[in-house]
């Protein structure tokens, strides 16, 4: 959805995470886009609860801190939200065209959508008719709360930033997929985002989302884990968690509580693809990209693609950005590149954009 009208000009991508906040500038280069900044402050616990904002004022206070840290000039800001907000729905609808679905979008949302009407704004995109002639056409529906993107926008404005978009992460990866990334027009893939506390899961058909969901786990529930095994702080056992090491602790139970709740949440990610292929007989996924800053988690991605029986690839949103190694740290892009899926994709989007 798109707030007051600006033109075509220079964006940051601000995805607020419940973990961290990571900012993004991109600009066009030839055929392909170029790193200009990036960065990423970590987050207190509970600032964000399933992605609604808690603490504002931290938030705040760590996204002007990250602005500045960054000597960022830029004032136009694309973010995005996610979790149990935002409602993702692919519906059936009698075939009209896309002015008089904008007029009816109200009356045949509310059969969709658990919330009152008027407290959600709505958005919607034609995904094409039905060859059958049965006369219908599909449509994915959106509808977020407004409480909760006035909260969103209201934190961005006063970070002194002037948020011009406001996307859903589901539709930033596919956006940043599509232009990493190349699939055959029939090829099915699942993108799986685990962040601190959400892990999204998006199937694409032919680079065109055709399934959502948001599941209530994430990176946090290792951490909160190894932190009451081991009887250790919050920030130790994020540490040790992605393979690191704390002084003067004994570590070797770690890799068991990783692998139980690495069980746990392969399990929910199987259970929503079973969901998905069970809705559509015939189909089936070829590749699971996976993303987030939990993706880097030791063990992770082999024991979804254990449960899943589908092949795991970790994500790399910077596969065609063009990074000056002369500007950049090699290093540090490939070590939070599986975290920025999202922000890519929000750094890609100019108002006015389809």
């Amino acid at each position: 959805m798109e707030l007051p009208f600006f033109k075509k000009t220079d964006v940051i991508g601000l995805d607020i995470g419940s973990n961290s906040v990571k900012i993004i500038q991109l600009a066009p280069a030839k055929k392909r886009w170029k790193l200009v900044n990036i960065g990423i402050s970590q987050l207190p616990p509970e600032a964000i609860v399933d992605g609604s904002i808690i603490d504002s004022m931290t938030v705040i206070s760590v996204v002007k801190e990250l602005i500045a840290n960054q000597g960022i000039k830029v004032k136009n800001c694309v973010s995005a939200l996610t979790g149990h907000s935002v409602i993702i729905k692919k519906v059936n609808l009698p075939v009209m065209s896309e002015a008089e679905l904008a007029e009816s979008i109200q009356w045949e949302a509310e059969q969709y959508i658990p919330f009152p009407i008027t407290d959600v704004n709505i958005d919607f995109q034609i995904l094409g008719t039905d060859t059958e002639g049965r006369g219908q056409m599909e449509v994915m529906l959106v509808a977020v709360k407004k409480d909760v993107i006035n909260d969103y926008t209201n934190v961005i404005k006063e970070s002194g930033l002037v948020p011009v978009i406001i996307d859903v992460d589901s539709f930033a990866l596919e956006n940043m997929f599509e232009m990493n990334y190349s699939v055959a027009p029939n090829e099915n893939i699942a993108i799986v985002n685990i962040g601190a506390t959400i892990t999204s899961i998006n199937i694409l058909r032919g680079g065109i989302t055709i399934f959502t969901r948001a599941i209530p786990a994430g990176g946090n529930q290792f951490t909160e884990e190894i932190q009451k095994a081991l009887g250790i702080s919050f920030k130790d056992a994020e540490t040790l968690k992605l393979g690191g090491s704390v002084s003067g602790i004994d570590a070797k139970d770690v890799p068991q509580v990783v692998e139980r709740v690495s069980g746990n949440v392969a399990l929910e990610v199987k259970r929503s693809i079973d969901f998905f292929l069970g809705g559509a007989p015939g189909m089936f996924i070829s590749k699971i990209y996976l993303g987030g800053g939990c993706a880097k988690t030791k063990t992770l991605p082999a024991i979804i693609q254990e449960r899943t029986a589908i092949p795991v690839e970790m994500m790399n949103p910077f596969t065609n950005i063009e990074c000056s190694s002369k500007k950049f740290a090699m290093d540090y892009i490939k070590d939070v590149a599986p975290s920025f899926g999202v922000g890519v994709g929000l750094a890609m989007r100019r108002v006015g954009d389809k």
